[in-house]
């Protein structure tokens, strides 16, 4: 009884983490970038090139930058979900929960992802190739999450979600599906990469398919990045934390088994050494993805289930991408970004910390 108890508690999360990590690692050994097998901000921001609004390295012959690429992950992991919402007749439209704080709060987690480089899964996936880099985005995550779980105490709320029509609902996975036909059909609208980490891909069926399962997965298994830590603080709940830990060892034996495996701090790809900013960009995207409820993951799993107030976060993620590397705030592996990024991190600390302040409501003694 205590067997199937456990099994039933934590097996469908480990098998989903497994499956992640599997997917990461399948992923990178057919064209995606080392360490990257799944990156919601890394792909988000491609997304966002693709659609010209951030031209990082562009090249006027090649007609495109270095991150320029409608990555059909991102589409999978939306549709899969959405599919198997509707399946399990979980695909119910609800909204309205301060989507413009809900926007600003998700352009500074992306702003902090990129000048980390990357998002938690990513961060994850780093930490199996032997990225001691991602171990200090860790600690700065964590402490972003624990920062969040403060104001959880005391009362922070962005207030309740209303039911939204079925049309509101279908509007982000309906976006994603026309995004992938006309990346499939007419290439030639976007912006496209030939160089850079946006020409690193795996065949886009592949990805594509993978992403797909991810999506179900995740829809299913209610993974979050965030939630594994806030809920092992908050009410000692592990399970989540149980799919992190096997997306770590899904990666470390698939990069051992690829010969890929690479420990240190130096010469890791796309990453940089700049442990203070590695830290604090962390600290940002902790602390703002638990004020938005959960990670980059879980927020596109929500969008794709009909939720537009997630919707409206990824929407705020695209534009901080832009933001981003317009405004030179974008690390790089060669370090932190040339413009303002003291100011961006600075200034996302005291708009989380107002944000986090007014909406304090009164606990009921």
């Amino acid at each position: 009884m205590e067997k199937e108890s456990f099994l039933k508690r934590y097996g469908l999360l480990v098998i989903t983490g497994l499956v992640v990590g599997a997917a990461a690692v399948l992923l990178t050994a057919f064209g995606n970038p080392a360490n990257m097998g799944f990156c919601i901000a890394c792909f988000l921001r491609d997304i966002a090139g693709a659609l010209n609004l951030q031209r990082a390295g562009f090249d006027a012959e090649q007609g495109a930058g270095i991150v320029q690429y409608v990555r059909p992950e991102i589409i999978g992991l939306v549709l899969g979900s959405t599919a198997v919402a509707f399946a399990k007749k979980e695909f119910r439209p609800k909204g309205g929960s301060s989507p413009m704080t809900r926007f600003i709060v998700a352009v500074f987690v992306m702003i902090g992802a990129l000048v980390f480089l990357g998002c938690p899964l990513r961060m994850v996936i780093r930490i199996g190739g032997g990225d001691l880099n991602a171990v200090v985005g860790l600690a700065g995550f964590a402490c972003g999450i624990l920062i969040g779980i403060a104001f959880l105490k005391n009362g922070f709320s962005l207030r309740r979600a209303y039911r939204q029509s079925m049309a509101e609902g279908l509007i982000f996975p309906g976006l994603m599906a026309v995004l992938l036909v006309l990346s499939l059909t007419m290439s030639d609208l976007f912006l496209s990469s030939k160089s850079g980490p946006g020409s690193m891909r795996a065949p886009v069926l592949l990805a594509l398919a993978a992403a797909l399962v991810v999506g179900v997965l995740a829809q299913r298994s209610r993974l979050c990045m965030v939630g594994g830590i806030r809920d092992a603080v908050l009410f000692r709940d592990f399970r989540l934390l149980s799919a992190f830990a096997a997306i770590l060892v899904a990666v470390f034996v698939g990069n051992l088994a690829l010969n890929k495996f690479n420990l240190g701090f130096a010469g890791q790809p796309i990453a940089h050494s700049e442990w203070l900013w590695n830290l604090l960009g962390m600290v940002l995207v902790g602390w703002g993805s638990v004020l938005l409820g959960g990670c980059p993951l879980r927020q596109l799993i929500l969008a794709g289930e009909g939720n537009t107030d997630s919707a409206v976060t990824v929407t705020g993620y695209i534009v901080g991408a832009a933001i981003a590397h317009n405004f030179g705030l974008a690390s790089s592996a060669t370090g932190i970004g040339t413009g303002p990024v003291a100011l961006a991190v600075v200034g996302g600390f005291v708009v989380l910390a107002v944000i986090s302040a007014v909406n304090l409501q009164k606990l009921e003694g």
